[in-house]
């Protein structure tokens, strides 16, 4: 039997823009430098380019990701291997915006499918641990002419104009599909809980480490990325409705209900029950402890834990809180 498994930090160094100390704070550990930003939890996903940047490691040193593989359905479940194989479909991390991140989009599955062979594209959502500003969506509909003329001049005042700044708070959770435009505001922290690959296409470089003409486009040149980016504008209250959610104070599902067929998250605290199933777990607050029929594990703030499907039902004790990130229901 595989049980949960606590984690270490997977920080990947030199990322292009500035993190913050939020994370080595919450972990009460791991690396804090100003390029930073993210831990990868329970990542079986490499950064776009790289062999192994990326991957977490079980305490044995064992990468997570060839484990799932040997064993699919102990990790994931009969149902989850049935319909997708040893594709887990998520991927999880923290993220600290030192600065406000760039502008950007990400491609939908079709998109990177065709112009990126790989299976997914990345759909993601966060969740806020701390608040803040992020910027999210067009305004009105946008003109392909227009679009290249902004990236291409980095003319970021008029991009920005033209999207909504929503102000988030602690516990609240944004929806960000494929192809929507949006940057993270300076301070935020969030779980982040994605489609598994790192695929960005910049729209906004100037000031970052990042040489974006060369870099910003995956590859394939902005003639062809920005065909990713989804030009239709809505209103702020259809895209607030569909695409942010408050808090609310019971435990249970914190994304809006389009997340679904892409991910889960749930908030969870003492006398939580999950059902047997692949997740990852980050402990948010207090001090607690996880059970399952042939064991238990202690969590205090800051933990991260992979979660087998083979550890059955799962139940939370003591005063903790946690966010429980999951696949689709298969």
């Amino acid at each position: 039997m595989i049980h949960p498994v606590k984690l270490s930090p997977n920080q990947p160094a030199d990322r292009f823009y500035r993190g913050g100390p939020r994370i080595s704070e919450f972990r009460s550990g791991g690396a804090h430098g100003s390029h930073v930003p993210e831990d990868w939890v329970a990542s079986v996903t490499t950064l776009h380019g790289e062999e192994s940047l990326g991957l977490s490691r079980l305490p044995t040193g064992e990468l997570l990701r060839d484990q799932v593989r040997r064993h699919p359905e102990a990790w994931l479940g009969r149902a989850h291997v049935e319909a997708w194989g040893a594709d887990t479909k998520l991927l999880t991390k923290l993220l600290d915006a030192g600065q406000r991140l760039p502008v950007h989009v990400h491609p939908d599955a079709d998109f990177a499918s065709r112009h990126l062979g790989v299976a997914h594209g990345k759909t993601e959502a966060w969740v806020f641990l701390r608040g803040g500003t992020v910027h999210l969506g067009w305004r009105f509909d946008i003109d392909e002419v227009e679009l290249r003329r902004w990236v291409d001049d980095q003319d970021v005042d008029a991009m920005l104009a033209a999207m909504y700044a929503i102000e988030v708070s602690e516990g609240d959770a944004v929806l960000v599909p494929a192809g929507t435009p949006h940057a993270i505001g300076e301070g935020c922290f969030i779980v982040e809980v994605q489609e598994p690959e790192d695929l960005s296409i910049l729209l906004e470089w100037v000031g970052f480490d990042i040489d974006g003409p060369s870099e910003g486009h995956l590859g394939i040149g902005f003639d062809t990325a920005l065909r990713a980016v989804d030009l239709r504008g809505t209103s702020g209250e259809d895209l607030t409705t569909a695409l942010v959610r408050r808090r609310a104070a019971a435990d249970g599902a914190v994304l809006p209900p389009a997340a679904n067929q892409f991910f889960r998250a749930d908030r969870v605290s003492r006398g939580a029950h999950l059902p047997p199933g692949f997740g990852i777990v980050v402990v948010t607050g207090g001090t607690g402890e996880m059970r399952w029929s042939e064991g238990a594990m202690a969590l205090v703030r800051g933990d991260t834990v992979v979660l087998p499907a083979d550890a059955g039902e799962v139940e939370f004790g003591g005063e903790v809180s946690a966010i429980v990130c999951r696949p689709p229901v298969a």
